[in-house]
């Protein structure tokens, strides 16, 4: 993929990284000087120090044949300027940070992908590493519901059942849902069906339309998440 992306900071840095270990070709436009240079230095790429939201920038940078532009200044007003500017050279998807909530519904008007206030979502899963001890990644769906990963100890009411025991017994179903398990750290994930069986250590992934609560971690083992 041909990607432009625009900040080299706290979220542009990493994104390089990704991005150009995936073998895409990419070009990041920084307006800071010190910050391009860096990004020059360690990523390979070409990297264009100038602004973004001047579109004879993002001509020089190919955002008209690009496949992507993901915007990630710290600034709202920056980003949504350049993701109108990309729209006007069609580029086929493009993506936006938003630091601010209330500036959500202007990107969702100018038909923008985006992602919510990282510092917040760091934030919430540092929160949530010490609330929660037992959930090994999450991701919020909406207002309440959760997929997150969790392990299942030797004691869970659910270690040992099939899944169609489990449901009888009122232990999943309904708001709650496996959807993936992982078994002994290798091989694919097994799909769950209804005689498949839960087993102490499994690595499970947990849809809950309530979220991952105290009283759906019982579930799995994991009583600390009182605390």
């Amino acid at each position: 993929m041909y990607i432009v992306i625009v900040g080299a900071g706290d979220i542009g840095s990493p994104l390089l990284e990704i991005a150009t270990a995936g073998g895409n070709e990419v070009v990041v436009i920084e307006r800071d000087k010190e910050r391009a240079e860096r990004a020059s230095r360690q990523y390979d790429c070409l990297v264009i120090n100038d602004d973004a939201t001047v579109k004879d920038t993002l001509e020089d940078a190919g955002a008209d044949r690009a496949d992507a532009l993901i915007s990630t200044t710290d600034q709202d007003a920056t980003n949504i300027m350049v993701c109108l500017l990309a729209q006007e050279l069609e580029v086929p998807d493009i993506v936006s940070v938003v630091h601010n909530p209330e500036h959500m519904n202007v990107f969702r008007q100018i038909g923008v992908n985006t992602m919510q206030n990282p510092q917040r979502l760091i934030a919430e899963y540092l929160y949530r590493a010490v609330k929660r001890p037992s959930i090994v990644d999450f991701m919020r769906i909406g207002d309440r519901a959760e997929v997150f990963e969790i392990t299942v100890t030797p004691d869970a009411p659910i270690a040992g059942k099939t899944l169609e025991e489990a449901n009888t017994e009122g232990l999943i179903g309904g708001q709650t849902l496996i959807v993936a398990i992982e078994r002994n750290g290798d091989g694919d994930p097994i799909t769950p069906r209804g005689d498949t069986r839960i087993e102490a250590n499994d690595l499970l992934t947990v849809y809950s339309g309530d979220g991952a609560t105290p009283e759906v971690t019982d579930i799995f083992g994991h009583s600390e998440d009182h605390n």
